[in-house]
This record gives C-alpha cells, sequence and structure tokens, in this order.
C-alpha cells in the first residue's frame, strides 16, 4: 500500500489489477449502508461508473444532504483534517477531492483487512 495515488481513477484500477476491487466495492456498500445512504451501483460496477456514481452521490450529499455527509465520512473514517484541507468554493471539485478521500479510507481498509487475513503482514 505504500503507492500514493493521485485519482479514484487510478486507485480503482490498481485495485482491480491485483484482485481487490470486488471487496472494495462491497466495502463502500457496507459504509454506506452503515450511514444508512443508498448507493446504488450496478452488479458488475467498473471503476469509471464507480468513480462516477461515487462523486454523484457525494455531491447530492453535500448540496442536499448535509448531515448525511458527514455521518458518511465520520463512517467511513475520513480524517477531518483531510477533508477540511479542501481549498475549493466549486461544489463539483469539492465532491471529487471527497470521492477520493473516501476511495482511498475505504481502500485502506480493504487492503489492511487482506493484508493481514492472509497471513502477509509484509506487504
Amino acid at each position: 500500500m505504500a503507492k500514493e495515488y493521485t485519482t479514484s481513477l487510478e486507485l480503482l484500477k490498481y485495485a482491480a489489477s491485483i484482485s481487490l476491487y470486488e471487496k472494495l466495492v462491497v466495502q463502500l456498500r457496507k459504509d454506506f449502508g452503515l450511514a444508512n445512504i443508498n448507493l446504488d451501483l450496478p452488479e458488475n460496477v467498473g471503476p469509471l461508473e464507480l468513480k462516477t456514481i461515487l462523486k454523484e452521490k457525494i455531491y447530492v450529499l453535500l448540496l442536499e444532504r448535509f448531515t448525511d455527509y458527514l455521518n458518511l465520512l465520520y463512517v467511513v473514517d475520513v480524517p477531518e483534517k483531510a477533508f477540511s484541507a479542501i481549498e475549493s468554493t466549486d461544489v463539483v471539485e469539492v465532491a471529487e477531492k471527497v470521492s477520493y478521500l473516501v476511495l482511498k479510507r475505504e481502500w485502506q481498509k480493504v487492503w489492511l483487512k487482506q493484508s493481514y487475513d492472509s497471513g502477509n503482514h509484509n506487504a
């Protein structure tokens, strides 16, 4: 996990390349469910489509359901300093950056779980 990703799509493509993409989708569904937010993802959602759906969902939450947005960040466990550091007034850009933060945190969960479940503690 030492690799740092610059975009959501780069992160999703990497997850797919090492066969952890499906687990990442499962983790997203789980945490959105825990936050009581419907994330309607098609069964075989691809990385580009997932990125778009996630960004649109966060955009709507920012504009129409801000309390749910904050709850989602809490459930996903996005560090407050990370989303507080976003310096944009454009809601579309904020949604893009927050989507990346959500994916990055969910990826950390999936990667760590996979690393420890497989007994590969040095991965």
